[in-house]
């Protein structure tokens, strides 16, 4: 019997494709576990080729394109409130740049409110600014009024006090609930009820003194400051704590500001001070060449007069004595000469504009040499002026901070002996010339009288 053409075909090519018994047909316990050698390199060789890919290409990982936070927290958790931390900053003018969280959400419609004050104005400035800023609330019995605003800083004595004041904590602070301090002769005094203010405002600062402090603030003391201090003495003593406290009524905990110390307060101006004081030590030492040279060179030109002095007596001594010239020809000589000298050396004043001195004299014969030897040596005098006068200014500016702060501050620190030998003689150049501009306009000044 003859079968069909595609099943005759069929069954040729079922016949040819015998499988073959192989260790992928096989069951696994009867495959070996020995591992060879082999394997093993070839799994290491694996392992240390996908490190070195995902070193060239950490973007590949699984994951890679999702946030950590996203990954690691529950999709249903509440975000953790934080409490708002103000800040204290400087501005270019001496003003205080104060920040204020009135938020302690971290809501994104509401932004930190930002304060210019002058240090020299009281508190009670700043407190009628953030005041003015806030919504009015409902007292016991439903009137609206402004919340009350109240300054804290840590006590200035509590270095002093630590060790005792642990015992005495509860009496302190239930004595001094009422009181106020105020700056007095560079003393800090317990004013008491200076303000005479209305018992429903010491109510509310007895509840905002109440309210819960941060965690950061257990253990420390801190005072209330009277309205009428002024801000500059309120930062210099709340510096010492870098921190003080900004209580609202209504809020349920003050506000912390952060206070940046001298040198925070100072970092940039004295980082600009190191970098002028760099430019100018670099050309401090050619200008000290050159007017050292000027000098001695002017002492040469004051020797060589009085050598000529001398020579000229001597001179007059021999046709006077020693010769048939004698004295009645010498003596008109003598005084022709002199007199000749005298007018000369006037009109030499007058054509220079100078005061008619040795001093005057000798000023401008090492002026004009220095001008010469700068001129030699490459030295711009009036890039040296430039520096010097901002480098004095950034001085100022740092002195006046350390004023505000009580602290000392050395200025060689930034720039060296040599930079600060340079800039103390540009000061007493500018008083010496700012003595005789006042003396000149005071000789005017009576001359017009009469």
């Amino acid at each position: 019997m003859r079968l069909p053409q595609g099943l005759d075909s069929i069954c040729s090519i079922s016949n040819q494709c015998e499988v073959t018994e192989s260790s992928y047909a096989r069951p696994a316990h009867e495959l070996s576990q020995n591992v060879t050698d082999e394997e093993k390199a070839h799994y290491s060789q694996s392992v240390e080729d996908s490190k070195k890919a995902q070193m060239r290409s950490p973007w590949t990982r699984k994951g890679s394109d999702v946030p950590p936070a996203e990954v690691d927290e529950p999709q249903n958790k509440t975000p953790k409130k934080e409490q708002g931390k103000g800040k204290l900053l400087t501005t270019p003018s001496r003003m205080l740049k104060l920040i204020l969280p009135l938020t302690r959400d971290g809501d994104e419609g509401v932004e930190p409110l930002a304060l210019l004050v002058h240090p020299q104005q009281p508190l009670s400035y700043l407190e009628r600014l953030i005041q003015s800023e806030l919504p009015a609330i409902t007292d016991d019995k439903g009137r609206e009024k402004v919340p009350t605003v109240t300054f804290r800083a840590e006590d200035p004595g509590e270095d002093d006090q630590r060790a005792h004041k642990r015992s005495r904590k509860d009496k302190v602070d239930s004595d001094d609930a009422d009181a106020e301090y105020l700056k007095i002769d560079g003393k800090l005094e317990k004013t008491g009820k200076l303000n005479g203010r209305a018992a429903a405002e010491k109510a509310a600062d007895k509840d905002a003194s109440s309210s819960p402090m941060p965690d950061e603030l257990h253990g420390r003391t801190f005072i209330r400051w009277s309205p009428s201090t002024e801000i500059g003495d309120f930062i210099r003593d709340a510096s010492l704590g870098n921190i003080f406290t900004v209580s609202i009524e209504g809020r349920p905990a003050p506000i912390l500001v952060g206070v940046p110390s001298f040198d925070d307060r100072t970092f940039y101006l004295r980082m600009r001070l190191r970098k002028v004081a760099k430019r100018i030590a670099a050309q401090a030492s050619l200008k000290s060449e050159c007017d050292k040279a000027a000098h001695r060179s002017a002492q040469r030109v004051a020797q060589a007069g009085f050598a000529g002095l001398i020579g000229w007596w001597y001179l007059v001594y021999r046709l006077t004595f020693e010769t048939e010239l004698g004295w009645d020809v010498m003596e008109p000589v003598t005084y022709l000469v002199g007199l000749s000298t005298l007018i000369g050396g006037y009109m030499w004043f007058l054509y220079h504009n100078r005061e008619v001195s040795y001093r005057a004299a000798m000023n401008l014969t090492v002026s004009r040499r220095q001008s010469k030897l700068y001129a030699e040596k490459g030295f711009d005098l009036r890039k040296w002026e430039g520096l010097v006068e901002e480098g004095n200014r950034l001085r100022r500016e740092i002195k006046m901070v350390a004023d505000e702060y009580d602290t000392e501050w050395d200025e060689s620190e930034e720039g060296g002996e040599e930079v600060k030998e340079a800039l103390r003689e540009e000061r007493k150049k500018e008083k010496r010339e700012g003595k005789k501009e006042d003396r000149d306009g005071g000789e005017e000044g009576d001359g017009k009288k009469d």
